[in-house]
């Protein structure tokens, strides 16, 4: 299968390293015009010079901005204003026990999964229904579906893209728009379990030996019994961005290796 997706232009949030940066990459790879986005401009400017290197002839351009600030959606609205494909994937992520949770990191967390990805999306997808093509897709997670202790906060708010996912999917229906959520399981990234692990890391132990206790009947019910690599990933997303996926919308699929035990 060939995608091709030559003369689309691709805005993908939190792009500047991990899941994001494969996905952009990807997407470049393809033939889009893939605008980058990161808070840190050095960082960003590092995984532009990276791709371009990367992706010979791509066309590769960036935009610092935090989307959980209304300020910032608006600046990067204003220097891109339409886009083809827009890929909702910043998001923080930490670990902290349930009652340590404050309300400032509960906010925070809801500006930038949630809200950043409402703004985005009510803006970018009226120009694509315009047109009469487009792709919006939203990066939530397995613990959208099952909260783990330690970060309740992040699959709340996980799982409340896949409402906002199939909410607007709904309101572009017939449009040529399609809208979906892919659902990653545990990557192998900066953010993986890997850098939770620092004592375990710097004692000696090698990623394969952590990673193959994590899996092997650990706190990890993977089928694949590792972590998935970030091109793993977006491989699919590049899929979905595509005419080939022209028929799939409204829909929340997992690329978990299997955490979810459904048959749905």
């Amino acid at each position: 299968m060939k995608i091709e997706l030559n003369g689309k232009r691709a805005v993908i949030t939190g792009s500047s390293s991990g899941i994001g940066y494969a996905v952009a990459k990807g997407l470049a790879e393809a033939g889009a015009a893939v605008v980058l986005n990161g808070r840190d401009k050095k960082r960003l400017a590092a995984a532009m010079a990276q791709m371009k290197r990367e992706v010979p002839g791509a066309e590769v351009s960036g935009f610092a901005a935090d989307v959980g600030s209304v300020v910032d959606v608006k600046r990067l609205i204003a220097s891109v204003p339409e886009a083809d494909i827009l890929i909702n994937n910043a998001s923080p992520i930490e670990s902290k026990p349930f009652f340590d949770i404050p309300d400032e990191d509960w906010e925070r967390f809801f500006q930038v999964i949630v809200m950043g990805p409402v703004r985005l999306s009510r803006h970018y997808a009226q120009g694509m229904a315009k047109k009469g093509w487009g792709r919006v897709l939203f990066s939530s997670s397995v613990t959208g579906g099952f909260m783990q202790g330690e970060m309740v906060h992040y699959g709340v708010m996980k799982a409340a893209l896949l409402g906002l996912s199939r909410g607007l999917a709904e309101n572009v229906a017939g449009t040529g728009v399609t809208v979906n959520a892919f659902i990653p399981g545990p990557a192998h990234t900066e953010e993986s379990y890997m850098s939770r692990a620092p004592k375990e890391v710097t004692a000696g132990r090698s990623f394969e030996q952590i990673e193959l206790e994590l899996f092997a009947g650990g706190p990890l019910p993977s089928l694949l019994k590792r972590f998935i690599h970030p091109e793993e990933l977006a491989n699919f997303v590049v899929f979905l961005a595509s005419d080939k996926a022209s028929a799939i919308t409204g829909a929340a699929l997992h690329v978990d290796g299997g955490i979810i035990r459904s048959i749905l």
